[in-house]
């Protein structure tokens, strides 16, 4: 369990603004470094945040919020999360006749407490809209059950109901389900605001010639050399494909690809997974802009999957707490009772 689960703790972290500060360089400040004199990216970081991936429709042609717009959705959300924390997830839609299942509560929540501090409107940055672009014809687009990250799923002739009842197999499950990647395991690395998820850090680790980006969203360590490899042969494919860094001043940029077709080009939203993986080309950057402030960029470039390509930027806060291990659903008890439930629901629907 990361430190997504101890929102006692993290809720202090939040008091203070994630934010897209100055460089460094024009602040005048002076950036934690390594004997090697590469900047120290080293920690965890939170990247909980109230503003969204895309701009909302509501705010089109309007970029940043006013400082009003930004107290008032800061104080909405606290009120809000006030109330819920008190109050379990229930939902009844689509179930049968008196059923219900309760999710999370706020409790266990990763809630973001502010806007970034620019007030932007959108994380996305580009298009300057703030929209995601336009799918192309023909890509592949999967409205997923919970859970569901994009994996391919079968059609199979069983009904689909809430909470995915009616799959039939364990192969149908989104990989979040089936604990092979988590919904925010990256890469990229995107935020789920504003109603906010679990585990919204990561933690990096650096040598001189390598890397190292971990999430416990399941548990993944994506290790990145530094040190001017080839990439790998277009055959192999892995599940967060291959990364290769390198260092631009004072900005770690990294390029990814080799992606599996197993995977999305890119979830937008945990129900929502847009073309395959395997067509796409990701480049991140992280950089530093104060001792406690780590500004990620990512921009997806797939043009088999969206009609341009489009970049998010995301200011993560330094985390004084360590991550905790997210065991997913431990000897996958999990998969076991969806299946049976799945079973018994196919039976009360076909009668026998």
């Amino acid at each position: 369990m990361s430190n997504g689960a101890r929102p006692a703790v993290l809720v202090l972290l939040v008091t203070v603004s994630v934010m897209t500060a100055p460089a460094a360089a024009q602040t005048g400040l002076e950036l934690p470094r390594l004997a090697d004199g590469r900047p120290d990216l080293q920690g965890v970081w939170d990247f909980r945040t109230l503003t969204p991936l895309e701009r909302p429709e509501e705010r089109a042609g309007q970029p940043r919020l006013t400082p009003e717009e930004a107290a008032a959705i800061e104080a909405g959300e606290a009120q809000r999360a006030s109330e819920a924390d008190r109050v379990p997830a229930v939902r009844t839609e689509s179930l049968p006749a008196g059923g219900s299942f309760v999710s999370y509560n706020d409790f266990w929540n990763d809630r973001g407490a502010r806007v970034v501090d620019d007030r932007r409107t959108s994380l996305i940055v580009d298009p300057p809209d703030g929209r995601l672009p336009s799918p192309r014809p023909g890509a592949r687009q999967q409205l997923a059950v919970a859970g569901d990250d994009g994996a391919a799923r079968s059609d199979h002739p069983v009904r689909f109901l809430v909470g995915g009842i009616g799959l039939n197999g364990p192969e149908d499950r989104g990989l979040a389900e089936r604990c092979l990647l988590g919904f925010n395991t990256g890469p990229p690395i995107v935020p789920v605001a504003p109603r906010g998820r679990y585990n919204q850090n990561v933690q990096l680790f650096q040598t001189p010639d390598h890397v190292v980006v971990f999430t416990e969203m399941v548990h993944e360590a994506r290790i990145v050399p530094l040190d001017g490899r080839e990439p790998l042969p277009d055959g192999i494919r892995q599940w967060m494909g291959s990364s290769r860094g390198r260092w631009e001043g004072d900005t770690l940029a990294v390029e990814t690809a080799n992606f599996s077709d197993k995977t999305a080009s890119f979830v937008p939203f945990t129900r929502l997974a847009i073309g395959t993986g395997r067509t796409r080309q990701l480049t991140e950057r992280f950089r530093l802009v104060d001792a406690d402030t780590l500004l990620y960029e990512f921009t997806i470039d797939d043009p088999a999957s969206f009609t341009r390509p489009f970049t998010a930027a995301i200011p993560m806060k330094r985390a004084t707490a360590p991550l905790f291990e997210y065991a997913c659903h431990e000897g996958n008890y999990g998969m076991r009772n969806m299946l049976s439930g799945a079973r018994v629901e196919e039976a009360r629907v076909s009668g026998r």
